[in-house]
């Protein structure tokens, strides 16, 4: 093997650099991390240094490549999930340090690795995983939260399904376990995680009843497994309406993503006894809420994160690996609405904001 003195990539060493045609080895005092001789000094990404609209979102040609610490692996990104969370953060709703780059999914390949225990993933290894500071050509991620991407899986299909189709995956089997023949309410049922609900909760035998704002996102619920429709935006009463539906009874759980605008609605909707999950807040966050308001119905409320159902591996292990087996044995589709450039992430959070997609929008550096 050629070695040379290596000088670039990385500042802070204290000691030279082993280097050959396929990977670099960086000696720290007692730490050692292998990197890919490819890996670059910067890269590009999308940051925010302070919270607003759109014009926030700065695309930059010159970031820093991270560095993968204890329990982490360096990603090169190949697709990049974007989900609505990542529109709270750059609003201010949940407030995160800045400046900050965000994003919390991506898929590609490992090409460096830092220490302690990595899960068996080595550089080279085709991935997908969940953290933080996605929307960037490398991300450092948490190895704990990092899963080999199947062979059998079209590139691109993992970032798409993996945050999405766990919230719906874990929606239905931890927030309220749903059997088979329960009503069941799904809003914004065209969205990336109303359309995972809708298919597995037809495989549950739920009875699911959707909202959604247009014709087109109305066909596109029902093609996915919903067994009614109401548009929103048309519907004087749209609580009246599903308790035609339901023959007054109810529905068992409501799935609501979209925060304050339905809320009093899921409240009148939800039968005896039954369950009003709220995962989201598209609409706004849900203002204030009289606990005492419950016991009419003995009604239970949840407003749970993906991240406290897969906090330790074997959970994120266990329901990643079910959730690629349900894509790959065609029992979960998932669609894409857009692939857009990295550069265009102003028109990506444009499209979402403003309800013109439906399914999973990813991004491509």
């Amino acid at each position: 093997m050629s070695v040379r003195i290596a000088s670039r990539l990385f500042t802070g060493y204290r000691k030279p650099l082993i280097h050959n045609s396929t990977f670099t080895i960086l000696k720290y005092p007692g730490l050692i991390r292998t990197m890919a001789s490819s890996v670059p000094a910067t890269m590009k990404g999308v940051l925010i240094e302070k919270t607003g609209g759109v014009d926030v979102l700065e695309y930059k040609t010159d970031l820093p490549v991270p560095f993968p610490k204890e329990g982490e692996v360096l990603v090169k990104n190949d697709f990049i999930g974007i989900n609505y969370i990542d529109t709270y953060f750059r609003t201010g709703l949940y407030p995160s340090p800045k400046p900050e780059i965000l994003g919390r999914e991506a898929e590609g390949t490992i090409v460096g690795i830092g220490t302690g225990n990595l899960h068996n993933l080595k550089v080279g290894d085709k991935v997908v995983w969940m953290g933080t500071a996605a929307y960037a050509e490398y991300s450092a991620a948490p190895a704990s939260k990092t899963h080999v991407v199947p062979s059998a899986l079209a590139p691109g299909v993992a970032a798409a399904a993996l945050l999405q189709g766990l919230t719906a995956l874990t929606l239905i089997r931890e927030s309220y376990h749903v059997q088979k023949d329960d009503w069941v309410l799904v809003h914004a049922a065209a969205g990336g995680v109303g359309l995972c609900l809708c298919q597995l909760l037809k495989a549950v035998g739920a009875k699911t009843i959707g909202t959604a704002s247009t014709a087109e996102k109305i066909e596109l619920a029902k093609k996915n497994g919903a067994s009614y429709m109401i548009n929103y935006k048309e519907e004087k009463d749209l609580a009246a309406k599903v308790k035609e539906i339901t023959g007054g009874e109810g529905v068992r759980v409501v799935f609501d993503s979209t925060g304050k605008d339905q809320f009093e609605n899921d409240l009148e909707v939800v039968a005896r006894k039954g369950t009003v999950v709220s995962y989201g807040n598209s609409s706004g966050a849900v203002p204030p809420l009289a606990i005492a308001r419950l016991s009419a119905k003995n009604i239970k409320i949840l407003r749970p994160t993906l991240f406290n159902y897969i906090f330790t591996r074997e959970d994120f292990d266990s329901y990643t690996a079910e959730l690629f087996d349900l894509v790959i044995k065609d029992k979960l589709n998932v669609r894409i609405h857009e692939v857009y450039d990295l550069k265009d992430i102003k028109r990506a959070h444009t499209d979402l904001e403003g309800r013109k997609t439906t399914g999973k929008l990813l991004l491509k550096p």
